[in-house]
């Protein structure tokens, strides 16, 4: 097996980048959902559950480290990773509550008239991750990803999906981080621990899927069959939760890069 495609989220929720390579840090793939927007009201999360057009902002790694915004209509921007002195303020993410610097008012302005809503947009630093839901030890963090630091899916796994759907399924309306090419459809399923170069990574829980998935990463519009949510129901849906995907966490840093072999440890 060999891992196929990487795949990088800067800002939760809108446009990713299919990269080369990347590097793993203590919270997760470097670059990847470090940034998110929240209400300006109460610092409540925003993604494209609510707000499907999320799916149509650009917002990429720049070669400082910050985000450069892009969508249709609007000038790019530029945006500064926060510093020391920065303003911070609370962020809500599903039950946890951080405190995480903000991007300033120009980045806000931009973004709430993309989005229609007074939003600001923040930042987490390493030093300031929140715990992964039932970490057992206190040195597992991660940034904004919804529970974990990073997802794997098997590419035989969509085409399963997709012959299923009776349409072609692109791997992006899965946000995952990591493709894996050569493992039957499913096997990530019964993944424990794998390697990829010198890095290794705890294959921890499936991911449960949402309204998210029948967003078309391309226009923005959801689908109106409510696929490929209808077809996983189908056969990927246990306690009322329906799964594709495994979420990972890293075991240390490194760099992985497409093409590497991946090794199933247990």
């Amino acid at each position: 097996m060999r891992l196929s495609a990487l795949y990088r989220f800067p800002l939760k929720s809108a446009i990713g980048e299919s990269l080369p390579r990347a590097q793993i840090d203590s919270i997760g793939m470097v670059g990847d959902r470090r940034w998110m927007l929240v209400d300006a009201s109460n610092g409540r999360f925003f993604t494209q559950r609510a707000m499907a057009h999320m799916s149509q902002l650009s917002a990429l790694w720049n070669a400082q480290g910050g985000l450069t915004l892009n969508a249709e209509g609007f000038p790019a921007l530029d945006v500064p990773v926060p510093g020391p002195d920065a303003d911070v303020r609370g962020a809500f993410i599903w039950s946890d509550n951080m405190v995480v610097p903000d991007a300033g008012d120009e980045a806000a302005d931009w973004l709430s008239r993309f989005l229609g809503k007074a939003c600001r947009l923040v930042h987490v630093p390493v030093e300031r991750a929140r715990d992964i839901p039932g970490s057992l030890g206190p040195m597992e963090k991660v940034g904004f990803p919804d529970g974990f630091p990073l997802l794997l899916i098997g590419q035989a796994s969509l085409d399963d999906l997709s012959a299923r759907v009776g349409r072609p399924l692109e791997m992006l309306r899965f946000r995952t981080n990591l493709v894996v090419e050569g493992s039957e459809p499913y096997a990530e399923d019964t993944w424990k621990r794998i390697r990829i170069g010198t890095t290794e990574f705890r294959v921890v829980k499936g991911c449960t899927r949402c309204i998210m998935t029948t967003i078309d990463p391309q226009t923005g519009q959801r689908s109106p069959d409510r696929e490929p949510l209808t077809t996983l129901k189908t056969y990927r849906e246990r306690e009322g939760e329906v799964y594709f995907g495994q979420n990972l966490i890293n075991e240390g840093a490194g760099e992985i890069a497409v093409g590497m072999d991946v090794e199933v440890l247990e």
